[in-house]
């Protein structure tokens, strides 16, 4: 944990900045709805104030949000994330699948947010990266960035597969990204190996916990 604040420290962005971005590449990678259209010009107006890459990269999001109709939006924000596993939002999924061992990796974020008293107010699992980056942004930066250091490779096989398929979600990831230590040689070689072997098949239930149903769409 200790090398990871340090890390953290090291890294030319502010306590102040990170938490930013985690707060608004939060709102971006949710579902769109009525309350993501309000908030738009108080997004617009937090990402002006972050140093480059992260101002573009979130930037770019915002554009494609504020241009789009709300119902194309939710239809390729589902068909993006809820159709497709290879870019889920879920960070445990690209290293176990559905198998027991998430279910342990699972435990991991639900004791975090206990140990915080963080108790997120949605259906979604506990590593969903949207839950994730709102405890980062607002609870615990330390503890946040360990998760999101832990589950690094998971995501950036995310990335990875936003940018394969030119989504214009990818700047909300690689703004995350760019608020995390380098990528190490060691780390570029397990998200290789993730990203060649891909997850898991083997289908377990996920006790305590319910599994994300991917097939089917939002209202």
């Amino acid at each position: 944990m200790s090398r990871i604040l340090s890390a953290l420290r090291r890294h030319p962005v502010t306590e102040r900045q990170r938490a930013l971005t985690h707060r608004v590449a939060a709102l971006l990678l949710d579902y769109p709805d009525e309350r993501l259209t309000a908030l738009l010009p108080v997004l617009r107006t937090a990402v002006d104030e972050l140093p480059e890459p992260m101002r573009g990269q979130l930037g770019g999001v915002l554009d494609h949000v504020e241009r789009t109709p709300t119902r194309s939006l939710a239809e390729h924000y589902v068909k993006t994330f809820d159709l497709r596993r290879r870019s889920c939002l879920h960070l445990t999924y690209y290293a176990y699948g559905d198998t027991r061992e998430r279910g342990t990796a699972l435990l991991g974020f639900t004791h975090a947010y206990r140990l915080s008293g963080f108790d997120p107010d949605t259906e979604e699992l506990p590593d969903h990266l949207c839950v994730v980056l709102e405890f980062a942004a607002t609870v615990d930066p330390g503890a946040g960035a360990r998760l999101l250091v832990q589950h690094r490779a998971g995501l950036e096989l995310l990335h990875l597969a936003l940018q394969d398929d030119g989504s214009p979600y990818t700047g909300a990831v690689s703004a995350v990204s760019a608020t995390l230590p380098p990528l190490t040689g060691r780390l570029r070689d397990a998200v290789a190996r993730l990203a060649a072997e891909g997850p898991p098949d083997e289908e377990v239930g996920l006790e305590p916990f319910a599994p994300t149903d991917h097939t089917k769409a939002r209202p």
